[in-house]
């Protein structure tokens, strides 16, 4: 069968202030077939992405093509004009970026812009667009599709934004689809879902994929194939059970390695070191600064990509030794606090986004509007990290916000220490707001594009230590350090990194300020997974020497229970369990926890989650009753719709909101 992505020999590369041409893809060869699913992994900066757009005849400002060629259907993408790529683009190729937001025009009504890709990659009459656009929606597992259409970006989450990219690349009944990172922001059940909607879709349609992502949990579900990218150049090629069960190549072994289990409460073992920049990976093995194998040839000879037994391509001269070393290598445990005294105490919280209506307002009556979190009653010990989990809509971010101010409770208290915080980030003093820290989910939303790296880190720096600028320059590059970026970043914008490198920048910022408080908001959702790993050590250090408290909110429950100390479960904005983090997952649990739990995805392509075909997210609790009634696959009877469930202990912390027996749950 004929190849419809068609790379052959692509080299891509820039000019830097020394005039020097850096390579930032060598040589690759690249072929995607009807209906096969292709992985591109590595770590952030290693290429993935710009093969990616390569594919499109795309390539980001200040790159250019050094040589070689990409086809996309017999034509070479970079020999096409303008007109013939908008005609292609969208519609016969289509492309989900990893940061919705840049994809959604913030004017325009979500309808709108699903109707746009409609009318200007489909044959579908006008009249049937506005059915096929609540089609779309629905496919994505987005909640009341009927009032999305009339929203704008703004008044949605980043994970329904996500969904809302996705629907529009589904669009253009595309015959190949490019992914960057397409789930990065979603929940563990919404990924699930929509990964098995993407295996659906290209299996009915014969539809190419090139999936781009740190998640190998993903890849494993979606892909027949995987490439590994080191250093812009492929160092492994293979069927995806091989190269995920046994791969022949160290650096794939430290990604694996590199990645939180659900089965294992100890930390992930990061990579030492970090890629060479662009440019600068040497004649020999670009990988040999961090391999244990490393010897004397591989410095001085660049390895070839050579097949082997296996099937696998592999860029390595120990391919073998490599395949033998295959021992899952274990992390350090995870600190644990002692809770000594209170450090944040959320007190009956209650939040709303609604706002009355007039009439209510006139007449003095109270609104019907349900709060979008309400009852929600934690103290967290100082040095303790908390976890929040649940599904998108769930209300963790929006206590967050609550948290440090930017969002003011409906009824209840904050209060840090013993000392209630003001309502609002205006009304709190100087050391308030270097107390706590909030560290966003998108790092495009809180770094300033016009400001390079050393004036994001120096904001804080200045603000709350008035440092000198010598001194800003040491500290700043002390703290990049801390979640490994060197000082050669600072003069750069957010516009010249990854994403993975604009979070760890943020990350950064947060840190600079020496808080008490970090309020995490999936912060490691856009890292891969060997900075992931570093980023959770540095997290468990800091805590360890500084007595650091941690509110994490993350989809990813295997990070989850790599760090936390206990962990909350939200639903609709109602708490239904909390407890230590190994009574919670791996103890008896609520009905709605078996189901975020049995949604993970594993690295290993024959581990399926549990799904149910019917199961769909919500707009809204229900105005009495358990929460979690309508999707509940336990539910007992009328009780669950008429009465609020009571909590059950176990005598300890772990305390479950459900009318079921405790021992009925196991």
């Amino acid at each position: 069968m004929s190849a419809l992505i068609d790379i052959r020999d692509v080299s891509v590369g820039f000019t830097g202030r020394d005039g020097r041409t850096r390579e930032v893809l060598r040589n690759i060869d690249l072929t995607v077939a009807p209906g096969e699913s292709v992985g591109l992994v590595g770590e952030s900066g290693s290429g993935k992405s710009t093969l990616a757009f390569a594919a499109m005849g795309y390539l980001k400002r200040g790159l250019r093509l050094l040589g070689g060629s990409a086809a996309f259907n017999g034509n070479d993408m970079f020999a096409r004009s303008r007109q013939e790529l908008e005609r292609i683009r969208g519609g016969q190729l289509a492309l989900i970026p990893q940061n919705s937001g840049q994809s959604l025009t913030p004017t325009l009504r979500i309808g709108a812009q699903l109707g746009e890709a409609l009318r200007l990659h489909s044959a579908l009459p006008v009249g049937q667009h506005g059915a096929r656009v609540i089609e779309l929606l629905s496919q994505v597992r987005l909640p009341d599709p009927e009032g999305i259409v009339a929203r704008f970006p703004h008044e949605l989450s980043g994970g329904q934004q996500q969904r809302v990219a996705i629907a529009m690349a589904l669009a253009g009944d595309p015959v190949a689809l490019l992914l960057d990172e397409p789930t990065t922001g979603l929940d563990v059940t919404t990924q699930a879902h929509i990964l098995e909607l993407l295996r659906d879709i290209a299996a009915e349609r014969s539809m190419a994929m090139v999936y781009v992502s740190h998640d190998l949990g993903a890849i494993a579900r979606v892909c027949d194939r995987v490439v590994v990218m080191y250093a812009g150049e492929v160092v492994l090629e293979g069927p995806t059970r091989q190269v995920l069960r046994a791969p022949a190549h160290p650096y794939a072994q430290g990604l694996l390695a590199s990645i939180p289990r659900l089965d294992d409460a100890t930390l992930p073992v990061a990579l030492d070191g970090r890629p060479p920049a662009p440019g600068e990976a040497g004649a020999g093995c670009a990988f040999a600064d961090r391999c244990a194998l490393v010897q004397d040839k591989c410095r001085a000879t660049r390895p070839p990509l050579a097949a082997v037994e296996s099937g696998e391509r592999v860029r390595c001269f120990f391919a073998d030794e490599a395949r033998r070393d295959r021992g899952r290598r274990k992390g350090a445990a995870p600190v644990r606090y002692s809770r000594d005294s209170a450090m944040l105490t959320l007190d009956d919280l209650s939040i709303s986004y609604a706002r009355p209506r007039l009439i209510d307002q006139l007449l003095g009556r109270s609104s019907d509007l349900l709060p979008t979190v309400d009852d929600i009653s934690i103290t967290i010990g100082k040095g303790e990290t908390l976890g929040l989990v649940g599904e998108s809509g769930s209300g963790k971010s929006t206590i967050l916000k609550t948290i440090a101010g930017l969002l003011p409770p409906a009824g209840g208290t904050v209060a840090v220490g013993d000392h209630p915080l003001p309502r609002l980030v205006e009304q709190r003093d100087p050391n308030q707001l270097r107390q706590i820290q909030l560290i966003f989910q998108n790092p495009d939303d809180s770094l300033n594009p016009r400001h390079t790296v050393a004036d994001i880190l120096e904001q804080p720096l200045k603000l709350y230590y008035g440092l000198s600028s010598t001194d800003l320059r040491a500290r700043s590059v002390q703290v990049l350090e801390r979640v490994r970026l060197g000082a050669h970043y600072l003069d750069r914008l957010p516009s010249q990194l990854s994403g993975g490198e604009k979070q760890r920048v943020a990350i950064a910022r947060a840190f600079a300020a020496d808080p008490e408080i970090v309020l995490c908001d999936e912060v490691t959702s856009a890292l891969d997974v060997s900075v992931q790993a570093a980023v959770l050590d540095l997290l468990n250090d800091l805590k360890a020497t500084q007595g650091t408290t941690y509110v994490f909110v993350s989809h990813d429950l295997a990070v989850v229970r790599a760090l936390s100390d206990r962990v909350a479960v939200l639903y609709q904005g109602r708490l239904c369990e909390i407890g230590q983090t190994d009574h919670v997952f791996g103890g008896v649990s609520h009905p709605y926890t078996e189901v975020l739990l049995g949604a993970v995805l594993e690295p290993d392509p024959d581990t399926a989650p549990t799904l149910t075909a019917d199961d769909v997210v919500e707009r809204a609790p229900p105005a009495q009753g358990c929460p979690f009634q309508r999707r509940c696959p336990r539910k007992v009877g009328t009780i669950c719709e008429t009465d609020t469930p009571p909590w059950q202990r176990n005598g300890g912390d772990h305390a479950i909101r459900c009318h079921i027996a405790r021992e009925d749950l196991a």
